[in-house]
């Protein structure tokens, strides 16, 4: 064979990122195919490598008086001009000449030997990508389409999703592109390395570059929630006394934190101090706002009531809600935020009774009326500052406003909106009159009967006969014409005279 066949393999090795084992493998696997091709069977190839890494291939076969088989067997006479000492019954290794192998047998044999090559450098490319996952990885710029954009990164090329993009950045031809690998996945095409610059993992690994403690677990992050573009705040805590998490992850006069938010493009970061005591650390969730007090409404539901300044509340709701919204997926808890004024004006005592009523084993549901929309338990308080920008303060404005109107509220999406009409359907009951007007909007299961709005029963009477006794005409019960209310069924009752 030829005599740079050593060289051969060490340059193709280096370049495929591919062992000297596995591109021998190939040679003789290309061979045989060849081999097989020519022959029609392959099972007496036998291929030899010398220490320089010529490749020789032979057919071994039975030596035998008479033969049947030319493929596999050898005339005694004619093996005895290859080896004198040769025997019936003997075997003998016959080298063939490549050269003699038919162009149809030498495709076959390149064919095989490029399918290899390809399946042995997508193993090896997928072997050593799958190990980066959750790493960072730096690519250049290489085209884009449809949104995708198909970055350089040496060995392959991976795609960065329109998905994984942040929305404040844009890409030129030759761009550097720092990215998280997220996904590696085989392909009929070949190899797909998927890249993220989204991931709340992404600014994990910022951060271990940027901040030595962080990367030595002297400082952990206790969690990272992220609106990509826009805000990302981060739960920090030290195990050690005397380092600050917060102070270490901000550097020196800022510098840290400066390099991380270069890296994310001008993207904003609010850095907290972790607290297992969830008052102290919603209290830092809703950073940079001041929050003066937080008081928690419900522990089971994890619903929480943050009381601030009246200047600090747009700084805790942020623009379009982004600051509470981001502070409730930190803390993975409920967060509504009120003024002073607001807190006062809030009957904080019916949450008292329920904690009273549930302490003494008082399971009795008992009715409290909600009109406005800020009063519901639970509800988004994002959604409802977003509503009372638009000057729909009460429930029943709101379940007035029709499809085009809930349009015209950009920052609230459909979701949003069916989470709060959950709501009403849970804690609100809609009362209607005779005549179908609308009436207030009571908690509970039924309406408490007599409160303005609630159902009347009309019963006509005779006037000479006030002292007798009638039928509800709701339940049945007998009632007498001072009743205001049904005895059984609680119904309000009108009585009306016939001469």
């Amino acid at each position: 064979m030829a005599t740079n066949m050593s060289e051969s393999i060490r340059q193709l090795s280096e370049e495929r990122g591919i062992s000297e084992e596995l591109i021998l493998t190939t040679i003789e696997e290309t061979l045989i195919a060849a081999y097989k091709r020519r022959f029609g069977n392959a099972d007496n190839a036998i291929v030899r490598f010398t220490d320089d890494k010529e490749v020789s291939i032979y057919a071994q076969k039975m030596i035998v008086d008479g033969v049947y088989d030319p493929v596999s067997e050898i005339d005694l006479e004619e093996a005895r001009e290859l080896n004198p000492d040769a025997e019936i019954g003997d075997e003998i290794l016959i080298e063939v000449d490549p050269k003699d192998f038919d162009r149809i047998a030498v495709q076959s044999g390149k064919q095989t030997a490029h399918q290899s090559l390809r399946e042995i450098h997508k193993d090896t490319l997928y072997s050593e990508f799958k190990d980066k996952v959750g790493e960072i990885i730096i690519g250049y710029y290489q085209r884009e389409r449809n949104g995708t954009i198909y970055v350089d990164l040496g060995k392959m090329e991976g795609i960065l999703p329109k998905k994984y993009q942040s929305p404040r950045e844009t890409y030129h031809v030759n761009d550097r592109i720092k990215a998280l690998i997220t996904e590696v996945n085989k392909t009929p095409s070949g190899l797909q390395v998927v890249l993220s610059r989204t991931h709340t993992d992404f600014v994990r690994a910022i951060f271990e570059l940027e901040v030595p403690e962080v990367y030595d677990k002297t400082v952990e992050i206790h969690k990272i929630v992220r609106e990509p573009g826009y805000r990302t705040k981060l739960a920090v805590y030290s195990n050690r006394d005397d380092v600050d998490p917060v102070g270490a992850c901000v550097g020196l006069k800022g510098v840290r934190i400066q390099a991380v938010i270069k890296e994310l493009e001008g993207e904003k970061i609010d850095i907290l101090k972790y607290d297992p005591d969830p008052r102290r650390f919603i209290k830092n969730a809703l950073s940079p706002a001041e929050v003066r007090d937080v008081v928690i409404l419900d522990e089971a539901k994890h619903q929480a009531l943050a009381v601030v300044n009246d200047s600090q509340l747009s700084l805790a709701i942020g623009k379009q809600g982004l600051n509470v919204r981001l502070a409730n997926r930190l803390v993975d808890w409920n967060i509504d935020v009120k003024t002073d004024a607001q807190f006062g004006d809030m009957d904080i005592a019916a949450e008292s009774r329920r904690a009273v009523n549930e302490l003494f084993g008082d399971t009795g549901e008992y009715e409290e009326e909600f009109s406005r929309i800020a009063e519901l338990p639970g509800v988004d308080a994002a959604v409802v500052a977003a509503l009372q920008e638009g000057n729909i303060e009460f429930i029943e404005d709101f379940l007035a406003l029709g499809p085009e109107e809930l349009g015209e509220f950009k920052s609230v999406t459909e979701e949003q909106f069916d989470v709060l009409r959950k709501l009403i359907e849970e804690y609100v009951e809609i009362i209607e009159e005779e005549g179908g007007e609308e009436g207030t909007f009571v908690e509970g299961e039924e309406a408490e009967a007599g409160e303005a709005g609630s159902a009347v029963a009309e019963v006509e009477v005779e006037e000479e006969a006030e002292a007798e006794e009638y039928e509800c005409p709701e339940c049945g019960a007998k009632i007498t014409v001072d009743m205001t209310n049904c005895p059984n069924c609680g119904i309000g009752l009108s009585f009306e005279y016939e001469e």
